[in-house]
């Protein structure tokens, strides 16, 4: 299956390095070529034009700004009719895109940076797809990491939670490396133990299906020293900080929405 990604930033050219490595035959666009020469090592063919790119594929991923979405499908409508076109950009709803592309299929889509190691977390909204174009997509995504079909209008909260969220959770690694550096580990021993904990954690969290409290307390003894971190992370309201930072995102992303449906 060939597949073309419109915008080979951050995200596209993870994207389009994830596909290729899945199989699928891959082109990727982008103005400034040479920034993303690397891509070709992985077997992603780099072209210039949105609209050939789109022509020759058979599912089009859109990975461009939210304000240049509109843009870019009114420049390929007629190459993507009857084509999935897969948007990945934060705060544009389905309605909308069908505006610019009529004739189009369209899925609405939030993976995130860890596409990079094919550990992404993407959910996505469609109206348009059959069961078996369901199918296919999902497969896609799988090259990414986990995926998961939601209702629309909770790809906002998608947005603020895991689309962000590859950031918050290098803020408190961060501050668990510095941690150990402030209490005598060597840098590379303080980051590998923080990110092996983050990891293993999660995998319990996942595996085991608890709750991340029953997973708190099976660490914390009576007395032992866990609980005297605890405390302090309560004191410092680090749970607030995190909620509120995913209420931010969140309502960053209605607001993208908002604008650019104003705008047209």
């Amino acid at each position: 299956m060939k597949v073309a990604v419109i915008g080979a930033g951050t995200i596209g050219s993870a994207v389009a390095k994830a596909l290729a490595e899945a199989g699928y035959q891959v082109t990727a666009t982008r103005r400034h070529i040479e920034k993303v020469k690397w891509l070709e090592e992985a077997g992603v063919r780099l072209e210039r034009d949105n609209r050939k790119a789109s022509e020759e594929a058979d599912i089009v991923i859109i990975a461009v700004k939210p304000n240049k979405v509109g843009k870019v499908l009114e420049e390929i409508r007629e190459k993507v009719k009857d084509k999935i076109v897969i948007s990945l950009a934060a705060g544009i709803p389905l309605k909308l895109l069908k505006e610019f592309a009529p004739e189009a299929k369209f899925v609405r889509a939030m993976p995130n940076i860890a596409v990079l190691v094919k550990e992404s977390f993407t959910a996505y909204a469609t109206q348009d797809l059959s069961e078996e174009e369901i199918e296919t997509v999902e497969k896609l995504f799988s090259a990414f990491g986990k995926c998961l079909r939601i209702e629309e209008e909770y790809m906002d909260a998608i947005t603020g939670l895991s689309g962000s969220g590859p950031a918050y959770v290098s803020v408190f690694l961060e501050a668990m490396m510095y941690g150990g550096l402030k209490v005598g580990l060597p840098r590379d021993i303080a980051r590998l133990a923080a990110a092996q904990t983050l990891l293993g954690t999660a995998k319990l969290l996942l595996e085991l299906g608890d709750h991340p409290a029953e997973i708190r307390d099976m660490v914390i003894t009576p007395g032992g020293t866990t609980i005297d971190g605890i405390f302090e992370l309560e004191e410092g309201k680090i749970r607030t900080a995190i909620m509120k930072a995913i209420d931010a995102a969140t309502k960053k992303s209605k607001i993208l929405s908002t604008r650019i449906l104003n705008s047209t």
